[in-house]
């Protein structure tokens, strides 16, 4: 579990729940479509087949059934909570349904973070897309995290003699590569970016490179999906 210590004039509701373990499948109904939570690690992309010499899915050590692919991406420098499935529909139910679902990040940036920055981060910034049209952010929830007790570190060579900022960062868009270039357009470099939940199926404990399968029921209740039924 991600231990997280708030500024206390900062308020910021994240509760973590209990998963099973790693490699243990929550019981339910019996469905046609399997559901999985996978700690993606940092160096991997979301895909299963690229034709670049980079990280892949399939080298996870886990039997995904064929048809798995992934719901939403994480890029190859980041990590955390990603979602896979045989559904291909909930992809369209998550990201594209009349109801915004919302997404935790864990974001290490350099420098500190002044509260004049973070009540800009909260009402939203402008930002390009890679196409050089400009994207304005919507207003979302962004706190400074003192020390978060994180369960599992990666080699990123920091400078000691330079200060650094843990904020957690719950939004309900996710364009454009936005959480980094969010931190960017106020002039903060992002140095690691750890999806911790998206609704209520979060990371806890698990360890990068493990898997937790879900039954469907459990897996959309978390979601607050309630139409996924024909």
């Amino acid at each position: 579990m991600v231990g997280l210590h708030y500024r206390p004039d900062i308020l910021f509701d994240f509760p973590y729940l209990p998963f099973p373990e790693a490699g243990q499948k929550t019981a339910g109904v019996m469905s046609d479509f399997r559901y999985f939570v996978l700690h993606k690690p940092r160096g991997m992309v979301s895909q299963f087949i690229s034709p670049d010499d980079v990280g892949l899915l399939g080298e996870i050590d886990f039997d995904f059934p064929e048809g798995t692919h992934a719901i939403g991406r994480l890029d190859k420098d980041s990590e955390g909570l990603l979602l896979l499935t045989t559904n291909k529909k909930v992809t369209k139910l998550l990201f594209q349904g009349a109801v915004p679902h919302t997404r935790d990040y864990l974001v290490l940036v350099k420098n500190y973070v002044s509260d004049e920055t973070l009540v800009k981060l909260q009402t939203g910034v402008t930002f390009q897309t890679f196409g050089g049209a400009d994207y304005n952010t919507g207003p979302c929830k962004v706190s400074i995290v003192e020390d978060p007790e994180i369960q599992y570190h990666v080699d990123l060579d920091l400078r000691k003699d330079i200060p650094h900022t843990w904020l957690l960062i719950s939004l309900t868009e996710g364009k454009f590569h936005q959480v980094r270039k969010m931190v960017s357009a106020v002039h903060h470099r992002c140095k690691r970016l750890i999806r911790v939940a998206i609704e209520d199926i979060e990371l806890g404990t698990l360890a990068p490179g493990k898997v937790l399968e879900l039954d469907e029921a459990t897996f959309f209740r978390k979601l607050k999906i309630d139409n996924y039924i024909d």
